[in-house]
């Protein structure tokens, strides 16, 4: 089966908005089976949305559209498909009762423009929009309707038309809201039961296998030989490098694919070892937590460069608060002295950024939250302040723990963002390896 996208907004076009309907759908869709062929973004302009719905359609055997279908001036894909389909637009009574519904709800009047949005192409399935008030639309595309809307209803000349030795499956075509809150739980309870309905399952099984230590190529490198039996029975293998980290997607079709990605994921679980730290959408942080809760470990931050970024990522995991005691953003020499320990003589005579500031911030850290494990990071994040000795991208990593101190020094040349992402990685990274050998 054939999926196509076809995501309207001009918003998108000017980057004034970040399209999370492309991986958000494709994930959902590739979970059920159906792996998304193409997918495009548009502005909302009226002979590009036709024709970008068009030629999905010569393509497709299922097409998604998102937004287009609110109260608003720009918002045109409703009518739009509808002259492209030959289709009448017809107001729907149970449309218009829900919209009044949602503003009576909220004790606000309801806007008139909303009017349009109670009117469905003849024929089409509607959708109530449970957070919002213009519904989805879904549309079973026969032959004789998709011949009409590509222009192929007549022919051309005195030539008769070839004739046909089937008649060709219907498409769908659904149609769904832009905003993320009502087009996510409308697929979701709307559009999969539809799916399942209408389309054969798939089979189709991902898994994703995450690593961090270790650069792209060289991941290849070392588990690409050992995968190629399994790649040439149908196991395809593909590499995706993150702020780092590098994930390793195995995916596989058909009958015994699950079997397939299996036996690929053993392989790299055997090669790459301790450098993997999750699969899926297991985060590293999320790893870290879930360590220090089984170990009943507790830890404390002292952050200089990161500006709280380690703790930002700590805290975004649910549970977080039974491990992780607090933190410190110690951004100038002074608060390095009055909240990491650090001493004044420590800072004249090695700089802050250096092995011993960073010691001396993990061990005050550890000392003054009474945690198992301390982590500190000092360096020099740019674009200014590099020097010879200690160039832009230069960070020291230091973890406190019973044991003692133990200091990493990195170079991570990137921009600020990039910068925090990667050296805070390598920092739980640190600690995880720590955890797990304990």
């Amino acid at each position: 089966m054939h999926v196509e996208l076809v995501n309207t907004g001009s918003e998108l076009m000017l980057g004034r908005v970040l399209n999370t309907h492309q991986q958000w759908l494709c994930r959902r869709l590739a979970d059920l089976g159906h792996v998304v062929t193409r997918q495009v973004a548009i502005a909302d302009v009226g002979n590009e949305i036709q024709q970008a719905v068009r030629e999905a359609l010569s393509r497709a055997d299922l097409v998604i559209t998102t937004g287009g279908l609110g109260p608003t001036s720009d918002d045109l894909t409703r009518e739009l498909i509808a002259e492209l389909l030959g289709k009448k637009l017809v107001e729907n009574q149970a449309v218009r009762a829900h919209i009044e519904n949602f503003f009576a709800q909220r004790n606000r009047p309801r806007p008139a423009k909303t009017s349009v949005e109670t009117f469905v192409p003849e024929g089409a399935l509607f959708f109530l929009n449970q957070h919002g008030t213009a519904p989805g639309l879904a549309m079973k595309i026969g032959d004789g309707v998709w011949r009409l809307a590509s222009g192929e209803s007549h022919t051309h000349g005195h030539s008769a038309p070839e004739p046909k030795s089937k008649t060709p499956a219907p498409k769908w075509l659904v149609m769904l809201p832009g905003p993320p809150r009502e087009l996510r739980p409308m697929f979701d309870d709307a559009i999969v039961p539809l799916l399942k309905r209408e389309f054969a399952d798939a089979i189709f099984v991902c898994r994703t296998l995450r690593s961090t230590g270790i650069g792209e190529s060289r991941v290849q490198e070392m588990i690409e030989a050992d995968l190629q039996p399994l790649a040439k029975n149908g196991l395809e293998v593909g590499y995706c490098a993150r702020p780092g980290a590098v994930d390793i997607r195995l995916t596989a079709s058909g009958a015994g694919a699950e079997k397939m990605v299996r036996d690929g994921a053993a392989v790299v679980q055997q090669i790459l070892g301790a450098n993997l730290f999750g699969f899926d959408d297991d985060e590293i942080e999320n790893v870290v937590v879930r360590l220090l809760t089984e170990k009943k470990k507790t830890l404390a931050l002292a952050e200089s460069c990161t500006g709280g970024n380690l703790a930002h990522r700590l805290t975004n995991v649910p549970g977080a608060s039974a491990v992780f005691l607090g933190g410190v953003v110690s951004y100038a020499n002074e608060a390095k002295e009055k909240f990491a320990g650090v001493r004044a003589e420590t800072l004249r005579q090695h700089g802050a950024v250096s092995e011993a500031v960073a010691t001396e911030m993990a061990l005050g850290t550890r000392e003054n939250f009474g945690s198992d494990f301390a982590l500190a990071i000092t360096g020099v994040a740019g674009p200014g302040g590099g020097t010879a000795d200690k160039p832009v991208g230069t960070v020291f990593i230091a973890l406190a723990s019973a044991a003692g101190v133990a200091v990493e020094k990195r170079l991570n040349p990137w921009d600020r963002t990039t910068f925090k992402e990667v050296t805070t990685t390598q920092a739980l990274e640190r600690l995880r390896q720590l955890l797990l050998s304990a």
